[in-house]
């Protein structure tokens, strides 16, 4: 879930903006090829930002985040989404694969280890990928932590958030006929695959508007008109994800093996008033995590463009450069 909205509040609490010395396209196999860019410090201390979605895509802005004399910034766009193609593609898109790319991305960079940073979608996937390569991972940096439950995704995309939001919430519901409002995910996913690009880029600008109207605290309840490519992308992934429950083994997966992960340091950013993803789930993440250093943020949504979250995500990335890592 998520992208960054790019709200001027925020800018101050950034590092100034800095171009990539790095930008490619890699093969990751099956016929994908992933965008991929480094800036900051070529020598610096390694970090990898995974964004929002799925489907999302990277921005300019997410560079901000950190020092550029201190850090190797790595971006890249997840299969499928950004710059990276097939544009908009499902197929051999699971995240197995994402996981896979990311190893692969630290391999061809040759980089022993680095810090994973990524909020929303890009928590989950920061977590699923270091229960997985633990031995890759100097720390965590999360921020609106999504665990990837069917407790979440019902939240969601059940009514749950619609309690709060009633007039949005109907704007994304009542596309849907009365007999299929028993799974919003299942009757999205007919239409976002339907083979009709009209069909689909209708439907997915209703889906991409029903989060981003959440994202933001301020949020008025509009979420904007999102351009027609960047929203089929971003909705067929992100409902493709949530009809296979994000390929995990189980519901709770991550809570199950955050044992592996014990050893590691984190930070979790997580905004009081998060519509999206609800703090119990990074609650109860830190709970499980002895490392793990839960900051609340009062009067804070989900997204990453809140002020209180990026100051906090300033200057958690700060202290790891003046400190020489988290504790």
């Amino acid at each position: 879930m998520d992208r960054f909205s790019g709200q001027k509040s925020a800018v101050h609490y950034l590092h100034p903006p800095i171009d990539p010395y790095d930008q490619r396209m890699l093969d990751v196999g099956e016929g994908h090829k992933v965008y991929l860019e480094q800036s900051g410090n070529p020598h610096g201390v390694p970090v990898v930002v995974l964004h929002g979605g799925p489907g999302g895509g990277c921005s300019p802005a997410m560079r901000r985040y950190f020092d550029p004399r201190y850090y190797r910034i790595i971006l890249f766009d997840q299969r499928g989404c950004g710059r990276s193609r097939p544009h908009a593609s499902v197929v051999d898109n699971t995240t197995w694969h994402l996981v896979r790319d990311i190893e692969l991305i630290r391999q061809t960079l040759d980089i022993d280890s680095w810090y994973v940073f990524g909020g929303s979608w890009g928590a989950t996937l920061a977590l699923i990928y270091a229960e997985a390569h633990p031995e890759a991972v100097k720390g965590l940096v999360l921020r609106g932590v999504f665990l990837a439950t069917q407790k979440e995704l019902d939240w969601f995309y059940g009514g749950g958030a619609g309690k709060f939001w009633p007039e949005t919430w109907a704007r994304f519901a009542d596309l849907i006929p009365a007999e299929e409002h028993g799974d919003y995910i299942a009757a999205y996913n007919k239409r976002l695959f339907c083979g009709d690009l009209r069909v689909e880029t209708q439907y997915a600008k209703a889906w991409a508007q029903w989060e981003n109207a959440l994202a933001s605290v301020y949020s008025n309840g509009h979420g904007g008109d999102s351009p027609g490519e960047y929203a089929r992308a971003f909705s067929r992934l992100e409902n493709h994800y949530f009809t296979h429950r994000a390929f995990l083994e189980e519901d709770g997966q991550i809570l199950r093996d955050v044992g592996k992960i014990a050893h590691l340091p984190g930070v979790i950013v997580q905004g009081r008033y998060d519509m999206i993803c609800p703090p119990d789930a990074a609650w109860n993440l830190a709970r499980l995590w002895p490392n793990a250093d839960l900051r609340m943020i009062r009067n804070a949504g989900h997204a990453l463009s809140e002020p209180g979250i990026s100051a906090e995500l300033v200057r958690v990335m700060d202290q790891i450069a003046e400190e020489g890592g988290l504790a």
